[in-house]
């Protein structure tokens, strides 16, 4: 429920967004940073009303801490990383939107996505299932400072976060932890997800170069085989039979498409193309597992 509620205020962002196919405010703008300022509060609040009415009800009790810095083979951190980069990006990007200066829209975008995750941590720290996890503080601070740096350094975002999922064939044999059903298992089955560092090498290079813009280069982590947080290896009993489950990181290596990159006229599908870059294209794609080397003709 809390990767939830964090997803759905993620779109809550997103879709304040498009309201980008006005012009943009070269001045500040008091009505549009007023109604945006409310709008984003109202998100952040009901959201953690809601997290502490539902999903926290049963399970409330005194504040104590929590250490999964080795769980699930960094999947954890690598999500808070990208959530916490995804919202600065799209905060940041509203108020500038609103008139905001460029430097004040990054400051609050930074403070807006710290302080909502860390809504979220302190939640988790009430929880007798869970606790305060510094570890995801720390996480969620790095992928605002990744965005930040970048922002500041070249004005411009040359090494994006990415992702993408896919239904894997492990979540049944733990659907209370991996899902029960598709959205759930996009959500909480690592075993499916990949997080992608994607490079556009035309960024790098001379502006005169021919080298498509739009073209990047993915470099992207995943694990398989991974059942419980904490245990690597695992072991059912399904149908008399034993099977035993050992995770392992993956590493990948596969391109992909900058849709920011791609120039069009369109106010509307300029804004729709940015909301979809936080997520990886799919392509063809190189594995390795351990010592074991996979091409995937397509991997999502």
């Amino acid at each position: 429920m809390k990767k939830l509620l964090t997803l759905l205020f993620c779109c809550f962002i997103l879709t304040v967004h498009t309201q980008s196919f006005f012009t943009k405010d070269t001045v500040f703008n008091a009505k549009r940073t007023a109604w945006l300022s409310a709008s984003i509060t109202t998100g952040w609040v009901s959201s953690t009303i809601g997290l502490q009415t539902t999903w926290y009800k049963d399970n409330w009790t005194h504040f104590h801490f929590f250490d999964d810095s080795k769980q699930w083979l960094g999947m954890d951190k690598l999500g808070h990383i990208y959530t916490s980069n995804a919202i600065v990006k799209n905060i940041s990007s509203l108020y500038t939107w609103a008139g905001v200066n460029k430097n004040t829209s990054l400051a609050i975008g930074s403070g807006v996505a710290f302080g909502f995750l860390t809504t979220l941590e302190v939640l988790d720290g009430f929880s007798d299932k869970w606790g305060f996890s510094w570890s995801d503080v720390g996480a969620n601070a790095l992928g605002i400072a990744w965005y930040v740096w970048q922002d500041l350094l070249w004005e411009e975002q040359r090494l994006k976060l990415k992702f993408s999922a896919y239904p894997s064939k492990y979540a049944r044999y733990r659907p209370n932890t991996l899902g029960n059903n598709f959205s759930e298992r996009i959500l909480k089955d690592y075993n499916g997800q990949t997080y992608w560092l994607s490079v556009s090498p035309s960024t790098f290079m001379n502006k005169n170069s021919s080298f498509p813009k739009w073209l990047s280069i993915s470099f992207g982590y995943s694990v398989d085989q991974k059942l419980h947080g904490d245990l690597n290896h695992y072991t059912i009993i399904e149908n008399g039979k034993q099977l035993e489950f050992n995770a392992q990181s993956q590493f990948l290596l596969s391109l992909d498409i900058d849709l920011e990159k791609i120039n069009t006229n369109k106010k509307w599908l300029s804004t729709l193309f940015k909301a979809l870059n936080h997520i990886k294209i799919p392509f063809p794609a190189l594995i390795l597992t351990g010592n074991k080397l996979e091409a995937h003709p397509f991997y999502f």
